[in-house]
């Protein structure tokens, strides 16, 4: 895959930091990611990824840094403008996250109900919740409790829900993490058809390999709390560093 041309970053992080007592997690990690652009963020455990990601969504308060979205700093907006930005984002939580005591039509339906200036009338909400996992493959699961679905069918859902509110930039928080081989190439493959569907930049943080090298335009790999390296693929599985080399093992 080309690395796309590079222009003003849809999501930005500057120096950001963040530290549990004596541990710094987060020790001024910068990232750009760019429109249509699908960047992979690699880090061994416990070396900041999801910490990461939560602080972008506000999960989490940063101790230090800035975060842009589409060119606005999310620390200067108040609740209805940030309510409003986090519309244009879809966040796949690791392990889906579903809620048990709904059903899939009443899973997607939540972020509707939270965000129905988005949607308008209340009964196009069946049309939206068809669609999204029309996109998804799962149709026929619409009725069904999170307890019915396998492993992979309930990723999907939860991809589905992300995708409700057609949001441009997608969270990925290891999409492939506890999937079986097959049903983890199927959902990257479903990411691939997605960016193309609804047009959107994507920032996957994931330790499979095999998921960055089919789904990344571009990498970065995450040590100490820092960019360490960045660049492709295929340009950093030809490094010599060794560091570098023991992500690819």
């Amino acid at each position: 895959m080309k690395t796309m041309i590079k222009e003003e970053p849809v999501l930005e992080l500057k120096n950001l930091y963040k530290h549990f007592g004596n541990n710094k997690v987060l020790n001024g990690f910068n990232l750009q990611l760019y429109k249509g652009e699908n960047l992979v963020v690699m880090g061994k455990s416990g070396s900041g990824k999801s910490v990461m990601i939560k602080c972008l969504v506000g999960l989490m308060q940063a101790d230090g840094g800035s975060i842009r979205i589409k060119g606005q700093d999310i620390t200067s907006l108040g609740q209805r403008e940030l309510d409003l930005l986090r519309t244009e984002i879809g966040f796949l939580f690791q392990g889906s996250a579903l809620y048990d005591s709904m059903t899939v039509r009443e899973n997607l339906y939540f972020p509707l109900r939270r965000h129905a200036h988005i949607m308008g009338r209340e009964e196009e909400a069946e049309k939206w919740i068809r669609e999204a996992l029309a996109n998804v493959g799962l149709e026929h699961a619409i009725d069904l409790m999170p307890d019915e679905l396998s492993g992979g069918m309930k990723r999907r859902v939860a991809l589905a829900r992300a995708l409700i509110l057609k949001p441009k930039i997608m969270l990925y928080d290891e999409p492939t993490t506890g999937l079986d081989p097959i049903t983890a190439k199927e959902i990257i493959q479903l990411m691939r058809a997605i960016q193309k569907t609804y047009g959107t930049s994507s920032l996957i943080i994931t330790h499979d390999v095999d998921c960055a090298r089919v789904i990344s335009n571009r990498m970065i790999l995450l040590v100490d709390g820092v960019n360490y390296a960045e660049g492709t693929f295929q340009e950093l599985t030809q490094s010599s560093d060794p560091k570098i080399k023991a992500f690819f093992k």
